[in-house]
Protein backbone atom coordinates (compact mmCIF):
# COMPACT_ATOMS: atom_id res chain seq x y z
CA UNK A 1 0.00 0.00 0.00
CA UNK A 2 3.13 2.31 1.36
CA UNK A 3 4.41 1.38 -2.04
CA UNK A 4 1.26 2.39 -4.36
CA UNK A 5 1.14 5.94 -2.45
CA UNK A 6 4.23 6.44 -3.24
CA UNK A 7 4.31 5.54 -6.91
CA UNK A 8 1.55 7.54 -7.47
CA UNK A 9 3.06 10.69 -5.74
CA UNK A 10 5.93 10.16 -7.75
CA UNK A 11 4.26 10.16 -10.80
CA UNK A 12 2.13 13.25 -9.57
CA UNK A 13 5.48 14.89 -8.99
CA UNK A 14 6.68 14.09 -12.39
CA UNK A 15 3.35 15.00 -13.99
CA UNK A 16 3.75 18.34 -12.13
CA UNK A 17 7.56 19.07 -13.36
CA UNK A 18 7.12 18.09 -17.01
CA UNK A 19 3.86 20.23 -17.49
CA UNK A 20 5.76 23.12 -15.79
CA UNK A 21 8.79 23.06 -18.32
CA UNK A 22 6.13 22.72 -21.03
CA UNK A 23 4.47 25.91 -19.85
CA UNK A 24 7.82 27.82 -19.51
CA UNK A 25 8.82 26.63 -23.34
CA UNK A 26 5.34 27.76 -24.87
CA UNK A 27 6.21 31.00 -23.01
CA UNK A 28 9.11 31.51 -25.65
CA UNK A 29 7.07 30.70 -28.94
CA UNK A 30 5.64 33.76 -29.33
CA UNK A 31 8.78 35.39 -30.34
CA UNK A 32 9.74 38.11 -27.98
CA UNK A 33 13.44 37.40 -26.23
CA UNK A 34 14.51 39.59 -24.15
CA UNK A 35 17.93 40.98 -24.90
CA UNK A 36 20.48 41.17 -21.50
CA UNK A 37 22.31 43.41 -23.63
CA UNK A 38 20.44 45.97 -23.91
CA UNK A 39 18.40 46.33 -21.17
CA UNK A 40 18.92 48.18 -18.05
CA UNK A 41 17.30 48.23 -14.53
CA UNK A 42 18.06 49.10 -10.95
CA UNK A 43 20.17 49.46 -9.52
CA UNK A 44 21.97 50.16 -12.78
CA UNK A 45 25.68 49.29 -11.45
CA UNK A 46 27.78 46.81 -9.62
CA UNK A 47 30.05 47.25 -7.06
CA UNK A 48 32.36 48.58 -8.91
CA UNK A 49 30.26 51.49 -10.17
CA UNK A 50 30.04 50.52 -13.69
CA UNK A 51 27.93 48.61 -15.99
CA UNK A 52 28.88 45.66 -18.12
CA UNK A 53 26.63 46.77 -20.83
CA UNK A 54 26.24 50.13 -20.59
CA UNK A 55 28.24 53.30 -20.48
CA UNK A 56 26.92 56.40 -18.66
CA UNK A 57 28.82 60.06 -18.74
CA UNK A 58 28.95 63.85 -19.01
CA UNK A 59 26.29 64.92 -16.57
CA UNK A 60 25.09 62.47 -15.98
CA UNK A 61 23.86 61.11 -12.17
CA UNK A 62 22.81 57.51 -10.99
CA UNK A 63 19.82 56.98 -8.16
CA UNK A 64 20.22 53.31 -7.57
CA UNK A 65 16.72 53.37 -6.18
CA UNK A 66 14.82 55.71 -8.72
CA UNK A 67 16.85 56.49 -12.35
CA UNK A 68 19.30 57.35 -14.39
CA UNK A 69 19.45 61.12 -14.74
CA UNK A 70 21.05 62.85 -17.93
CA UNK A 71 20.28 66.06 -16.67
CA UNK A 72 19.42 67.85 -13.81
CA UNK A 73 17.06 71.00 -13.23
CA UNK A 74 20.00 73.25 -13.84
CA UNK A 75 21.33 75.33 -16.35
CA UNK A 76 24.57 73.75 -19.70
CA UNK A 77 24.50 70.24 -18.63
CA UNK A 78 24.94 67.33 -20.93
CA UNK A 79 24.71 63.47 -19.94
CA UNK A 80 24.42 60.21 -22.09
CA UNK A 81 23.65 56.82 -21.63
CA UNK A 82 25.08 54.32 -24.26
CA UNK A 83 25.50 50.47 -24.99
CA UNK A 84 28.14 49.13 -25.71
CA UNK A 85 27.65 46.56 -27.76
CA UNK A 86 25.64 47.28 -31.41
CA UNK A 87 22.49 45.62 -31.88
CA UNK A 88 22.45 43.21 -34.92
CA UNK A 89 19.31 41.29 -34.60
CA UNK A 90 16.98 41.83 -37.88
CA UNK A 91 13.79 42.49 -35.91
CA UNK A 92 13.64 43.71 -31.95
CA UNK A 93 11.45 46.08 -29.86
CA UNK A 94 13.32 48.50 -27.44
CA UNK A 95 10.86 49.53 -24.57
CA UNK A 96 11.95 52.16 -22.00
CA UNK A 97 10.18 53.94 -19.37
CA UNK A 98 11.45 57.57 -18.50
CA UNK A 99 10.47 60.75 -16.81
CA UNK A 100 10.82 64.35 -17.42
CA UNK A 101 9.75 67.07 -14.92
CA UNK A 102 11.39 69.52 -13.09
CA UNK A 103 10.33 73.46 -11.31
CA UNK A 104 9.42 75.24 -14.60
CA UNK A 105 5.91 75.86 -14.70
CA UNK A 106 6.38 78.18 -18.24
CA UNK A 107 10.08 77.74 -19.36
CA UNK A 108 11.67 74.41 -19.75
CA UNK A 109 13.50 72.63 -21.89
CA UNK A 110 15.20 71.19 -24.01
CA UNK A 111 14.22 67.29 -23.94
CA UNK A 112 15.78 64.15 -24.87
CA UNK A 113 16.90 61.74 -27.70
CA UNK A 114 16.58 57.81 -28.09
CA UNK A 115 19.41 56.78 -30.54
CA UNK A 116 19.85 53.53 -32.97
CA UNK A 117 23.10 54.95 -34.76
CA UNK A 118 26.25 53.76 -36.15
CA UNK A 119 28.32 55.71 -33.53
CA UNK A 120 27.99 55.99 -30.21
CA UNK A 121 28.98 58.25 -27.10
CA UNK A 122 29.98 61.42 -29.02
CA UNK A 123 28.73 64.50 -26.99
CA UNK A 124 27.33 67.47 -29.17
CA UNK A 125 24.59 69.87 -29.82
CA UNK A 126 21.75 67.80 -30.64
CA UNK A 127 19.91 66.69 -28.02
CA UNK A 128 23.74 66.18 -26.15
CA UNK A 129 24.72 64.37 -29.43
CA UNK A 130 26.70 64.89 -32.10
CA UNK A 131 25.73 66.68 -35.57
CA UNK A 132 25.52 65.00 -38.66
CA UNK A 133 24.87 61.11 -37.25
CA UNK A 134 24.37 58.46 -39.43
CA UNK A 135 21.36 56.52 -38.11
CA UNK A 136 17.85 56.77 -36.75
CA UNK A 137 17.17 59.84 -33.67
CA UNK A 138 13.83 60.12 -32.11
CA UNK A 139 13.80 63.40 -30.11
CA UNK A 140 11.26 64.06 -27.01
CA UNK A 141 11.28 67.76 -27.74
CA UNK A 142 10.19 70.12 -24.96
CA UNK A 143 10.86 73.28 -25.97
CA UNK A 144 10.33 75.36 -29.18
CA UNK A 145 12.87 77.07 -30.60
CA UNK A 146 10.53 78.55 -33.13
CA UNK A 147 6.62 79.17 -33.86
CA UNK A 148 5.41 76.10 -35.03
CA UNK A 149 2.22 74.53 -36.14
CA UNK A 150 2.08 71.67 -33.60
CA UNK A 151 2.34 72.00 -29.90
CA UNK A 152 5.14 71.25 -27.39
CA UNK A 153 6.18 68.73 -25.99
CA UNK A 154 6.25 67.41 -29.59
CA UNK A 155 7.93 63.93 -30.32
CA UNK A 156 9.41 63.45 -33.85
CA UNK A 157 11.88 60.81 -35.95
CA UNK A 158 15.11 61.94 -38.06
CA UNK A 159 17.23 59.89 -40.28
CA UNK A 160 20.74 60.87 -40.48
CA UNK A 161 23.26 60.58 -43.54
CA UNK A 162 26.14 61.53 -41.66
CA UNK A 163 26.62 64.46 -44.17
CA UNK A 164 23.34 66.71 -42.91
CA UNK A 165 22.75 68.82 -39.86
CA UNK A 166 20.18 68.81 -37.85
CA UNK A 167 17.82 71.72 -38.12
CA UNK A 168 17.89 73.39 -34.62
CA UNK A 169 16.51 76.31 -35.36
CA UNK A 170 13.38 75.31 -36.45
CA UNK A 171 13.01 72.22 -34.12
CA UNK A 172 14.51 69.85 -36.80
CA UNK A 173 11.38 70.62 -39.57
CA UNK A 174 13.47 70.40 -42.47
CA UNK A 175 14.62 66.47 -41.20
CA UNK A 176 11.40 65.44 -39.89
CA UNK A 177 10.16 61.81 -41.25
CA UNK A 178 7.39 61.20 -38.73
CA UNK A 179 6.05 62.84 -35.18
CA UNK A 180 3.39 64.03 -32.84
CA UNK A 181 2.26 66.12 -29.80
CA UNK A 182 2.52 64.50 -26.65
CA UNK A 183 1.61 65.65 -23.03
CA UNK A 184 4.56 63.23 -21.41
CA UNK A 185 5.76 65.79 -19.38
CA UNK A 186 5.18 66.19 -15.50
CA UNK A 187 3.00 63.38 -15.43
CA UNK A 188 1.70 61.21 -12.32
CA UNK A 189 1.48 57.53 -14.33
CA UNK A 190 4.38 56.16 -15.42
CA UNK A 191 5.26 57.45 -18.90
CA UNK A 192 7.15 55.14 -21.31
CA UNK A 193 7.86 54.43 -24.94
CA UNK A 194 8.09 51.35 -27.22
CA UNK A 195 9.89 51.17 -30.57
CA UNK A 196 9.96 48.31 -32.47
CA UNK A 197 11.43 47.76 -35.53
CA UNK A 198 11.59 44.67 -38.54
CA UNK A 199 14.72 45.03 -40.91
CA UNK A 200 12.57 42.75 -43.74
CA UNK A 201 9.49 44.66 -43.85
CA UNK A 202 11.15 48.14 -43.37
CA UNK A 203 9.20 49.81 -40.69
CA UNK A 204 9.75 51.19 -37.38
CA UNK A 205 7.04 51.89 -35.11
CA UNK A 206 7.13 54.38 -32.29
CA UNK A 207 3.89 53.86 -29.46
CA UNK A 208 4.28 56.20 -26.41
CA UNK A 209 2.48 55.79 -23.14
CA UNK A 210 1.35 58.52 -20.85
CA UNK A 211 -2.14 58.44 -19.64
CA UNK A 212 -2.48 54.97 -17.65
CA UNK A 213 -0.75 51.59 -17.38
CA UNK A 214 -0.45 49.65 -20.51
CA UNK A 215 -2.62 52.68 -22.46
CA UNK A 216 -0.66 53.12 -25.64
CA UNK A 217 -0.99 55.66 -27.83
CA UNK A 218 0.41 55.79 -31.47
CA UNK A 219 3.06 58.16 -32.36
CA UNK A 220 3.85 56.91 -35.57
CA UNK A 221 4.75 54.50 -38.25
CA UNK A 222 7.70 54.92 -40.72
CA UNK A 223 7.71 53.13 -43.79
CA UNK A 224 10.89 51.78 -46.25
CA UNK A 225 13.44 52.74 -43.27
CA UNK A 226 16.26 50.74 -43.13
CA UNK A 227 18.69 51.28 -39.78
CA UNK A 228 22.02 50.17 -40.00
CA UNK A 229 23.11 46.82 -39.76
CA UNK A 230 25.42 47.48 -36.72
CA UNK A 231 23.24 50.50 -34.51
CA UNK A 232 24.13 51.43 -30.84
CA UNK A 233 21.53 52.52 -28.85
CA UNK A 234 21.78 55.20 -26.48
CA UNK A 235 19.72 57.98 -24.27
CA UNK A 236 21.41 61.60 -24.33
CA UNK A 237 20.04 64.62 -22.56
CA UNK A 238 20.85 68.36 -22.89
CA UNK A 239 19.79 71.44 -21.04
CA UNK A 240 20.73 75.58 -22.11
CA UNK A 241 18.77 78.46 -20.25
CA UNK A 242 15.97 76.70 -20.04
CA UNK A 243 16.10 73.35 -18.09
CA UNK A 244 14.52 70.13 -16.24
CA UNK A 245 15.16 66.66 -14.98
CA UNK A 246 15.67 63.82 -17.78
CA UNK A 247 15.58 60.69 -16.18
CA UNK A 248 15.66 56.95 -17.94
CA UNK A 249 14.33 54.42 -15.47
CA UNK A 250 14.23 51.24 -17.56
CA UNK A 251 15.27 49.94 -20.66
CA UNK A 252 14.28 46.40 -21.78
CA UNK A 253 14.93 45.58 -25.38
CA UNK A 254 13.57 42.48 -26.99
CA UNK A 255 13.99 40.22 -30.27
CA UNK A 256 11.40 39.51 -32.16
CA UNK A 257 11.23 36.08 -34.36
CA UNK A 258 7.67 35.79 -34.13
CA UNK A 259 5.64 36.12 -37.89
CA UNK A 260 2.13 37.75 -38.14
CA UNK A 261 -0.06 39.31 -41.18
CA UNK A 262 1.06 42.90 -39.65
CA UNK A 263 4.48 43.46 -38.38
CA UNK A 264 3.18 44.88 -34.98
CA UNK A 265 0.31 42.66 -33.92
CA UNK A 266 1.97 40.26 -32.08
CA UNK A 267 4.49 42.41 -30.39
CA UNK A 268 2.02 44.80 -29.09
CA UNK A 269 -0.25 41.93 -27.81
CA UNK A 270 2.15 41.01 -26.08
CA UNK A 271 2.96 41.83 -22.34
CA UNK A 272 6.27 43.82 -21.31
CA UNK A 273 9.23 41.37 -21.20
CA UNK A 274 10.01 41.91 -17.87
CA UNK A 275 6.88 40.60 -16.57
CA UNK A 276 7.11 37.36 -18.96
CA UNK A 277 10.43 36.32 -17.47
CA UNK A 278 9.86 36.71 -13.78
CA UNK A 279 6.84 34.32 -14.66
CA UNK A 280 9.65 31.86 -16.63
CA UNK A 281 11.38 31.84 -13.57
CA UNK A 282 9.13 31.40 -11.05
CA UNK A 283 7.87 28.18 -13.50
CA UNK A 284 11.11 27.03 -13.54
CA UNK A 285 11.90 26.67 -9.48
CA UNK A 286 8.54 25.27 -9.10
CA UNK A 287 9.87 22.20 -11.39
CA UNK A 288 13.34 22.08 -9.46
CA UNK A 289 11.49 21.93 -6.34
CA UNK A 290 9.14 18.80 -7.61
CA UNK A 291 12.16 17.25 -8.96
CA UNK A 292 14.14 17.92 -5.94
CA UNK A 293 11.34 16.62 -3.65
CA UNK A 294 10.79 13.25 -5.47
CA UNK A 295 14.39 12.80 -5.68
CA UNK A 296 14.50 13.04 -1.83
CA UNK A 297 11.12 10.46 -1.21
CA UNK A 298 12.58 8.17 -3.72
CA UNK A 299 15.63 8.35 -1.76
CA UNK A 300 13.49 7.66 1.74
CA UNK A 301 11.84 4.86 0.35
CA UNK A 302 14.70 2.97 -1.03
CA UNK A 303 16.49 3.57 2.48
CA UNK A 304 13.50 2.16 4.29
CA UNK A 305 13.64 -0.79 1.65
CA UNK A 306 17.06 -2.03 2.38
CA UNK A 307 15.81 -1.45 6.46
CA UNK A 308 13.30 -3.52 6.15
CA UNK A 309 15.70 -6.61 4.21
CA UNK A 310 17.33 -6.63 7.19
CA UNK A 311 14.95 -7.94 9.10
Amino acid sequence: MGKSVFSRLLMGLALLATTTVVVVTAGDEDGVHPLRTHSIYMPYIDQDLQNRWFDFGGDALINTNKHIRLTSDIPSQTGYLWSRLPLTSSSYQVEFEFKVEGKGDGLYGDGFAVWLTKERAIMGPVFGNKDEFEGLGIFFDTYANSRQSHSFPYVMAMMGDGKTSYDSAHDGEANKLAGCESDFRGKLVPTKARITYHRDAKTLNLKIQTRGWDEWDECFTLSDIVLPTISYLGFTSVTGEVHDNHDIISVTTSTLSGKSDSPFQKVNNTPPPQKKTGVMWYLKFLAACAVFVALIMAFKMSKGSNDMKRF
